[in-house]
């Protein structure tokens, strides 16, 4: 195989017209040519070594009425989830507070709704919003569904970038969720998109999905134009009483080969290596932060599911040699 230069990948860097058989032979190229090129792509739109810390809250846990497989938060499972009320304005502000004095530059917020209904709830939102922006953070929401009114007066309270994932391909989707179609989700990015807010959109691996439908889900999110500005890749999380509590532990070599895979496609994006982390070993990590991950979400827990302590991660930082990203 020839290797292609990072000077040679220069011009079609921000394509959005990619060919699923394209995707398919730059996500099976062999693992150390795959990082390669991530990499020199990655050096030209960041800066080396300095990845993004996020704070992920969850406002309202558990009793979502949708059957997503991997989520203890659905009520059509028993899980040790208890469901739980809006969290008050104050609390999420302290919260927040307390993530920007320990290095955290993006706050997210997540409720487990099936979509936002107008209300007090939805007005608390957007006081949280107006909030946490307050701080000179961005502030990130998922809240499930929006329409087209929702989505201007997030934007208009101050948010900077709305999550709402894809999960996988359109194809797989079907086997992971049943009560929200594919069309529903690209519905709402489309809502956020006219409403001036980023997008932030991405997956999980590890749910019994193949190949195909990873490359099936890359080429989704790089076929959207403009990229998601935040870009996911998250590990499946195990719990019990899921009905993927019992699935093969994710490969650590594949949540790899898809982060570069989504760095050499969407280069300008912040590629988010996000849920998963607590099974990953240090070597793991730096793979890949080595493939272009450039942000991770920190604390104790992400949203329900553990995660890394600052400790952990203060040390794998120190010896990669990796920086927190400074506010703006």
């Amino acid at each position: 195989m020839t290797r292609t230069s990072a000077a040679e990948l220069q011009p079609q860097a921000l394509r959005h017209d990619w060919k699923r058989e394209e995707i398919r032979a730059i996500y099976h190229q062999p693992l150390l040519e795959l990082l390669f090129q991530a990499q020199q792509i990655h050096r030209q739109f960041h800066r080396p070594g300095e990845v993004q810390l996020c704070r992920l809250l969850s406002i309202k846990t558990g009793g979502c009425p949708e059957d997503c497989a991997y989520c203890p938060q659905s009520a059509h499972y028993h899980t040790e989830v208890r469901p739980g009320a809006l969290m008050s304005v104050e609390e999420v502000r302290r919260a927040a507070e307390k993530a920007r004095s320990e290095g955290a530059t993006r706050f997210c917020m997540g409720a487990a709704w099936r979509e936002v209904r107008d209300g007090r709830d939805f007005e608390n939102v957007l006081a949280m919003v107006r909030d946490v922006a307050s701080l000179g953070m961005e502030v990130c929401c998922t809240l499930g569904m929006l329409n087209e009114h929702q989505a201007r007066r997030l934007a208009e309270a101050g948010l900077t970038a709305y999550n709402h994932n894809l999960d996988t391909s359109p194809e797989y989707y079907g086997a992971i969720i049943t009560t929200r179609r594919y069309e529903d989700r690209l519905r709402t990015l489309e809502y956020v998109r006219r409403a001036g807010i980023s997008v932030c959109c991405g997956g999980i691996i590890g749910m019994g999905e193949s190949d195909e439908d990873r490359v099936g889900l890359l080429h989704q999110l790089a076929s959207m134009n403009p990229h998601p500005e935040s870009v996911p890749i998250n590990s499946l999380v195990r719990v019990e009483g899921t009905p993927l509590g019992e699935a093969e532990p994710t490969d650590p070599l594949t949540l790899a080969r898809t982060i570069a895979a989504a760095r050499i496609l969407m280069p300008a994006s912040r590629v988010r290596l996000s849920a998963g982390r607590r099974s990953l070993s240090r070597e793991s990590a730096a793979l890949c932060f080595m493939a272009g991950a450039n942000s991770i979400f920190f604390g104790e827990k992400l949203l329900t599911t553990p995660n890394p302590g600052r400790d952990e991660d203060e040390l794998l930082f120190r010896d990669l040699g990796l920086r927190a990203m400074s506010r703006v």
